[in-house]
């Protein structure tokens, strides 16, 4: 059993920041990959970014360069420090991890983001 809890979305003008942490909770597992995805409305989701447990990135190439994604492993928790934000930031961002030693993901709720202009 895990569970995601996201936080750190809200509603700031372009050119601002905000910063994302997606916090698993629960017992017996291990994290391999965690990261980001965003859905805005009408639009497909999309990978904005993850990392490897051993520290690999890997990074839309829009958010590139103004985002960057981080984790804590003792902490479970993976963060996404946002800057230079765009309107086409806006869209709900979902947490997503994979389990060492299991098949699927997990989802959390979703945070969502919305850059005014």
């Amino acid at each position: 059993q895990v569970q995601l809890v996201e936080s750190g979305g809200g509603l700031v003008q372009a050119g601002g920041s905000l910063r994302l942490s997606c916090a698993a909770s629960g017992s017996g597992f291990t994290i391999n990959v965690m990261g980001w995805y965003r859905q805005a409305p009408g639009k497909q989701r999309e990978l904005v970014a993850y990392v490897t447990r051993g520290g690999a990135l890997n990074y839309g190439y829009v958010e590139k360069g103004r985002f960057t994604i981080s984790r804590d492993n003792a902490k479970n928790t993976v963060y996404l420090q946002m800057n230079s934000l765009k309107p086409e930031d806006t869209a709900i961002y979902y947490c997503n991890v994979n389990l060492l030693g299991r098949r699927g993901d997990y989802w959390g709720q979703g945070t969502q983001v919305t850059v005014s202009s």
